[in-house]
């Protein structure tokens, strides 16, 4: 299936130049059951912004010869509640300005990672499909490992006072001291 194809709403439109990046973002953020529109030019953004109504956009600053500041204005002029990231190989106070007035709600200099992206969008991805787990039968655990168990439990209450454990149990100190010589899988 092509990036563009039946993409279910909301989608995150990625515009930038660099093929390989939004192919790579692309499909970083379908494993993430995100659905991501690219494009590698303003028209083709603005072509794609009317086709698919993306709630987020990820725009490089520089698409060849072309401005993303142009494509954050057009994208804004469709939707207002769009959030838009700029991404730039080369920050300037002056651009990130530019940018975030004209409505980007963040800027991040390349290289750039997918969770990087999303955190700056406010996006938290779809939790994968809840796993089926083999059922584990209920088994109760015999009685003489209980006891084994309550028995250590109260000696390291005594930190290892074996005499002062016996009396906390109303027991004498052989009894205690067989009982915990067995293991808990033994009898």
């Amino acid at each position: 299936m092509s990036d563009n194809q039946s993409i279910q709403q909301p989608a995150i439109l990625i515009a930038d130049d660099d093929t390989t990046f939004i192919r790579t973002l692309a499909a970083s953020l379908r494993k993430r059951r995100l659905n991501p529109i690219t494009a590698n030019t303003v028209s083709k953004a603005a072509i794609l912004q009317q086709q698919y109504k993306p709630a987020w956009a990820v725009v490089d600053l520089k698409m060849g010869s072309e401005s993303g500041l142009k494509l954050i204005q057009l994208l804004r002029d469709f939707n207002s509640k769009i959030e838009i990231i700029v991404l730039t190989g080369y920050a300037s106070i002056a651009t990130t300005v530019s940018a975030m007035r004209l409505g980007a709600k963040d800027y991040l200099c390349k290289p750039v990672d997918t969770q990087q992206i999303l955190t700056a969008l406010g996006i938290t991805p779809p939790l994968p499909e809840k796993r089926q787990w083999p059922e584990i039968p209920e088994t109760r655990m015999p009685i003489y490992q209980l006891e084994w168990e309550y028995l250590q439990q109260v000696l390291l209450e005594h930190q290892g006072n074996i005499s002062a454990a016996a009396r906390s149990l109303g027991m004498h100190r052989r009894t205690l001291q067989r009982k915990l010589n067995k293991r808990s899988g033994s009898r």
